[in-house]
C-alpha cells in the first residue's frame, strides 16, 4: 500500500543549517515519520543569506535527501507560475506549508491555490512560532498590514493548523480570530536519540563560567537582553557567542554594549556553527543562555540539554518547569536581576555540583527525545487531515450526483 504523499514547502533545508529551528524540524519529521508519509519537499537552492547554491544539490531538480524528495528552487524558479507548476507535476495528498508570512513557502503557494491554478487539496499550516507576541513586536506594522490583508481576501481560510503546544494555539487563535478553523497540536519532534555515551567535558575549578549563546544574531534571539544581563554579573565570566549574522546593524549594537561590560566579563563572537557540530560546540561551555522573545519549540534548546547543559531562558518557549526538573531556569524577560543571580551562583557551583547537574540534564533530553506520544500526536495530525478531506470529496460527489 503506498504511502500518503505530503507535498512540503520550506524556506530552507539540509544540507542548509543557517535557518535553525524549521531546518531541523522538517529534517526530524522525515526521519521519524517517513514509515508513514512520503515527503517531497520544495524549497530554496541556497542557504539563508548565501549567494550561491548548495554545491551536492541538482537545482531545479528533484533530488533524492535521506529519506525525502527535496527540489531545489533557483531564484527564477520561485515565481507564482513555476511554483504552481511544480504543484501541479508533483502527486500529493496533503500540502505542507512552514510559515505565515514566506512570499515562497507559503504566500505563492496559497495564492495559486486560491486561484485554482493547482488542485484544491488539503492544507496543514505551521506558523513556526511567527505569532509569539515577541516576534509579531518586530517589524509590527508590515506584519500587522499583512494579517488584516490576508484575513480580508481569505488567503487562510480552510486550513488546518498545526500548533507545537497549546501556547501556540492561544498565539494562532489570537492573531487569525475565528477564521483560524481548525488548529491541532502536534509538537516538534526531535532527533532519534543519539548513542553517543561521551561525557561533556568540565572546566577547571576556579575558572570564569563558560557561558554560551548559539542562535541567530536576529532581534528575536534577543542577544541585547543577555548582555545587558551580563552587566550586573559579579563574578568572573566567559560569554562565546555563536551564530549567523543576519542582522549586521543588530550586531553593531551589541558590540556597542559588549564594549561597556564590566572587567570581570568578557564576550566573544565564534561565528556560525554547522548543525553536526552544535552539540560539540556546546559541551565546551558550562552554562546555555538563551533569552529569546519567542520560541515555538527551541531545537537549540533541547541541544543544550543534550549537551549537559543547564538552560538559562526566557519564559517565552514551550520548555517550562525547569528549575523543578533540576536543569535550568525559564524566568520572565521583566527580571533581568533573576538572569544576572542565576549566573552568579552557577559560577560559584562546585565542580561535583557542577557534574551531578551535567548528568541530570543529559537525562532530561534523552527523556524528552523518546516520547512515542509526541510522534503519535504528528501522524494524528496528517491522518485527520486526510480523513477530513476524504469526507469532503465524498460530500461533494453525493452532492453532485443527486443533482441539488
Amino acid at each position: 500500500m503506498s504511502r500518503p504523499v505530503i507535498l512540503t514547502f520550506v524556506g530552507c533545508y539540509l544540507p542548509g543549517y543557517k535557518a535553525g529551528g524549521p531546518v531541523r524540524t522538517m529534517a526530524n519529521m522525515v526521519e521519524r515519520l517517513s514509515d508513514e508519509f512520503e515527503f517531497h519537499i520544495v524549497t530554496s537552492d541556497r542557504d539563508l543569506s548565501d549567494d550561491e547554491p548548495y554545491p551536492s544539490a541538482v537545482v531545479d531538480a528533484w533530488n533524492r535527501v535521506g529519506k525525502a524528495e527535496v527540489f531545489y528552487t533557483s531564484p527564477k524558479r520561485q515565481s507564482l507560475r513555476s511554483l504552481a507548476r511544480i504543484m501541479r507535476e508533483t502527486p500529493h495528498d496533503v500540502l505542507y506549508l512552514n510559515s505565515f508570512f514566506s512570499p515562497q513557502a507559503t504566500v505563492i503557494p496559497l495564492v495559486a491555490r486560491g486561484l485554482r491554478m493547482v488542485p484544491r487539496l488539503p492544507v496543514v499550516i505551521a506558523p513556526r512560532g511567527e505569532f509569539s507576541r515577541g516576534a509579531l513586536g518586530i517589524k509590527v506594522w508590515k506584519k500587522r498590514a499583512f494579517i488584516l490583508l490576508s484575513r480580508a481576501v481569505g488567503l487562510y481560510r480552510g486550513l488546518t493548523w498545526q500548533a507545537s503546544s497549546t501556547l501556540e494555539v492561544e498565539d494562532i487563535q489570537r492573531v487569525i480570530g475565528r477564521t483560524a478553523g481548525c488548529v491541532e497540536v502536534a509538537p516538534n519532534l526531535s532527533p532519534l536519540p543519539a548513542r553517543s555515551e561521551s561525557k561533556a567535558p568540565l572546566g577547571t575549578g576556579g575558572g570564569p563560567l563558560r557561558v554560551v549563546f548559539l542562535s541567530r544574531i536576529a532581534r528575536k534571539k534577543n542577544l541585547d537582553f543577555a548582555v545587558r544581563v551580563l552587566q550586573n554579573v559579579t563574578e568572573p565570566v566567559e560569554m562565546s557567542v555563536y551564530g549567523v549574522m543576519e542582522d549586521e546593524g543588530y550586531w553593531r549594537k551589541c558590540q556597542s554594549m559588549i564594549e561597556d561590560l564590566p572587567s570581570n566579563v568578557t564576550v566573544n563572537y565564534g561565528g556560525a556553527v554547522p548543525h553536526e557540530r552544535v552539540v560539540e560546540t556546546l559541551q565546551m561551555h558550562d552554562l546555555f543562555f538563551f533569552p529569546t522573545l519567542g520560541e515555538n519549540y527551541g531545537h537549540v534548546i533541547r541541544e543544550g540539554l543534550e549537551a549537559g547543559l543547564p538552560v538559562l531562558i526566557s519564559d517565552q518557549t514551550p520548555w517550562r518547569n525547569l528549575e523543578e526538573a533540576g536543569v535550568g531556569w525559564d524566568l520572565p524577560l521583566d527580571a533581568a536581576d533573576r538572569f544576572a543571580a542565576v549566573i552568579d551562583a552557577q559560577a560559584r557551583l562546585s565542580l561535583e555540583d557542577r557534574s551531578d547537574q551535567r548528568d541530570r540534564t543529559k537525562t532530561y533530553a534523552a527523556q524528552v527525545g523518546s516520547d512515542a506520544g509526541i510522534v503519535e500526536q504528528n501522524v494524528a495530525l496528517f491522518r485527520n487531515v486526510l480523513a477530513r478531506g476524504a469526507h469532503y470529496e465524498a460530500s461533494g460527489r453525493r452532492h453532485v450526483e443527486s443533482g441539488s
